[in-house]
Order: structure tokens, then sequence, then C-alpha cells
């Protein structure tokens, strides 16, 4: 057996170490520098600066606390990390690879099961590479189990106001699409709805609902889009893309909106993706996805009839096969109470600068046509500033009914002294304007 410092002695680790590093490293890292150059600060705090004035995308640019990295020592000093684990498929069934985080990985879902308000023993899931790969995750079952059922593909509905991966995962599943209107808060109409199924009442329905649309922060109706699908009377699964706004929503009133089947209650919907990344603050992209345990245990008797990979000594249940095994215990440390409690004061400050952000944008420029889809949003909409503004502040721009609007994304690192220079600096591009 090699000792760590043969080890290091033979490995790129070692090379790293005594100082001969690969040739094109310093150019990298003046490359690096000069991307950060425009700001007059220096060093680390013009990445702190730099890092702030991100105020169009649902990134949390804010560190996690001390505790976090202490944790991810901890988790080195047992070898996670160390070396190359891999959690290949389903976290609940024995793996032929020894070397996972499975029971990390267990339960984190089990945490976030009762944060979501799933059934206590009825909660299957995993942790995801992405947002988009716990989507994916919920179309393919959605798909497989309504075909499963009736022997006819699905068809599927969502609004243009859906994040624009569910466009891309519906021509990965081969589905047709159903567009479903807006109301006036960009949320999914539920009554439209009811008149589509209508019109489609001879294929399954495969619904994805968005709490948090992408640009304009509207919520779907879930209630009354289960309403909807109950008064259809064909067969039908709901997916909830709930990817930023279902880091924040369990601290607010509106806690319900993410919830399963809250005080045993019938199910709201059938699976759940959450981002890790957005509101969180993990420090890459990851994602969570969770059903229960009963419907898993159906789509798995489907997925199975394609699909028994033998190599791995279990059905899986997952489309992807090897899976990051750090970032779920890595991820464990954002389900403690401890960490609950500081979601919940980021979820509190959040708000309220977002609330102050309103106010200001519709009394000191109601040209801008301020839009926010309600008290719990998080996002503001506007039209489109300066371009030098859109630059700084790193705003997504979008063109709505032939006009163009930018909105803000006020995350947890978004701070009342970086929207006071936003503010400033709108007054002076429209000053300069005129």
């Amino acid at each position: 057996m090699l000792t760590r410092r043969q080890f290091l002695g033979v490995s790129a680790a070692g090379a790293l170490a005594s100082g001969c590093r690969p040739a094109n490293f310093p150019r990298l890292l003046a490359e690096r520098e000069a991307s950060i150059s425009r700001f007059s600060l220096a060093g680390k705090a013009k990445q702190a600066h730099w890092k702030n004035l991100l105020l169009g995308y649902p990134i949390n640019m804010n560190a996690p606390p001390e505790e976090f990295f202490a944790w991810r020592e901890e988790l080195r000093r047992v070898g996670i990390g160390g070396f190359a684990y891999n959690n290949v498929g389903n976290p609940y069934k024995p793996s032929s690879i020894a070397f996972n985080t499975h029971d990390f990985e267990r339960e984190l879902i089990a945490r976030f099961g009762q944060v979501y308000g799933f059934p206590p023993g009825d909660v299957w899931g995993f942790l995801s590479h992405s947002g988009t790969d716990s989507n994916m995750h919920g179309l393919y079952m959605g798909r497989t189990l309504l075909k499963g059922r009736t022997g006819i593909l699905p068809r599927c509905y969502f609004t243009k106001e859906a994040h624009y991966s569910i466009q891309i995962l519906r021509d990965l599943l081969g589905l047709e699409t159903v567009w479903v209107e807006t109301l006036p808060d960009a949320s999914m109409d539920p009554e439209d709805l009811k008149r589509k199924l209508a019109e489609n009442a001879d294929w399954p329905a495969l619904v994805v609902a968005t709490v948090g649309t992408t640009f304009k922060g509207g919520i779907d109706p879930i209630d009354r889009i289960q309403e909807a699908l109950r008064s259809a009377g064909i067969p039908s699964y709901l997916h909830l893309d709930a990817a930023l706004f279902g880091g924040y929503l369990p601290h607010t009133p509106r806690a319900f909106e993410v919830l399963h089947s809250p005080n045993g209650k019938p199910k709201r919907y059938d699976s759940l993706a959450v981002s890790c990344h957005k509101f969180f603050g993990f420090h890459s992209p990851a994602g969570i996805f969770l059903t229960t345990r009963s419907d898993f245990e159906e789509f798995l008797g489907f997925y199975s009839q394609v699909h028994n990979p033998e190599y791995i000594g279990h059905v899986p249940g997952t489309i992807t096969c090897s899976r990051d095994a750090v970032k779920p215990a890595e991820f464990l440390f954002f389900s403690t109470p401890q960490a609950q409690a500081r979601q919940a004061e980021d979820t509190r400050r959040m708000l309220a600068h977002t609330d102050y952000l309103f106010a200001r944008l519709q009394n000191d420029f109601p040209q801008l046509e301020p839009k926010r889809a309600g008290l719990d949003s998080n996002t503001i909409y506007f039209r489109k500033p300066a371009d030098w503004i859109v630059s700084k502040y790193f705003l997504a721009v979008m063109r709505l009914d032939g006009q163009e609007f930018a909105h803000v994304v006020v995350m947890p690192h978004v701070d009342l002294s970086v929207l006071g220079d936003f503010l400033t600096d709108l007054k002076k591009s429209l000053k300069n304007a005129n």
C-alpha cells in the first residue's frame, strides 16, 4: 500500500505540492484577475464587491458560515471527497460500490421530506445534479407512470412562464405540448387549464407547475390546478418546479404552496424539484428530487420492464447512473435546525429588501413600470434600463409584448447598500437620457 507521502510523490497532487504546476496556470489566474479589473477595489475586496452586484439571477452569493467548512473538513477526515466516491442508483438499495454516501442521502431526503410535508415514511428521493436534472426525473416519472397505466403517451401542460428547460425536457421525452395561458401575475390560469384538458381528454395529462416563474416570479395555484385535474377525470401527474421559491417559502406564511400533503390531507402534487445552489447558497449546482415511496415503487415496476441493469445489482429508478457522492454529505449541513434558523432569517431580510426596492421603484421610477407578482416573491421586473446598468448589475433581459424588460432577483446577499447604489445609478441614467 502506498503511503500518503509516496502517493503525493507520484500523483498530480504531488506535482502541485512540489510547485510543478501546469504551465498555463499563471495565464488562467491572470485572466481571472483581468475579468474583475473593472472594479476599483483591490484583491479579495474586489471579488466581494463583484459578487454583491449580482442582481439579475437567482444565485445566493453569500458564503456559507464557517461551520459549513468545518463540516467539510470532518467529511474529508473520514475519507469523503478524498478519492472517488460514487452514489450509483437508488440510495435506498444496497450498492455494489462500497464507497458512497447513500446513508447521508437518505437522511437528507427524510429531513427535507418533513420540510415539504411528505407523509412520514412515504418519501423517496435523491440529490440530483441540478434543478433541471430534478425536473427531468419528475417528467420522466410522470411520463412512465401515465403511459404504464393507460398505454397512451401523455401530453405535457405548462405555461410560457415556466423555466426554458421544460421545453428541452419535453423534446427529450418526445411529448406533445399543450400551452396553458397565464393570469396577470404570471401564474397558470386554472380556467384555461380546464379548457385545454377538455380539448385533450383522450390523452393523459402531465402537468408541470411552477412555484416562482423564472422571469416574473409568479406562483402557479397548485390547489386550483388539482381541482381542474380532478374535474377533468383523466389520468394525470403533477410535477412541481420550485427551484428558487422552494428554498425560502417554507419560512413564510405561504409555506403551504410547497407542501405535499399537509396534515394528512390528499396529496397536492406528485413530485417536487428544488435547487440547492439558489436560495440555500450551496457552492455548486445540485437539486433535491422528492416523490412518495408508493409512487416510486409503482414507477419502478414499469421502469424495470425496460431497464434492469444487472451490472449494478439492483434496478436504480434513476436516469443518471453515477451521481456525486460528496454533495449529499455536504448539503446535509443545510438541513439542520441551526441552518433552517439562518434560512428563516435570510428569508425575512430578503423579502424586506424586496419590499424596499419595489416601493422605491414605484415611487421614484414609475416610468419603468415596475411589477411584482406578490408579497412572497423576491423578483421585480421593469422596463430595461441603460445598457451600462444591465452590464454592471448582471441583469437578465427579456422581450415581453414587444418591449424589453429586466428583472432584479433580491437574494440573501443583496443588502440595502447595493440597492442604494442601484437606485442611484438608475437615477443617473434616466437623468442623462433626458
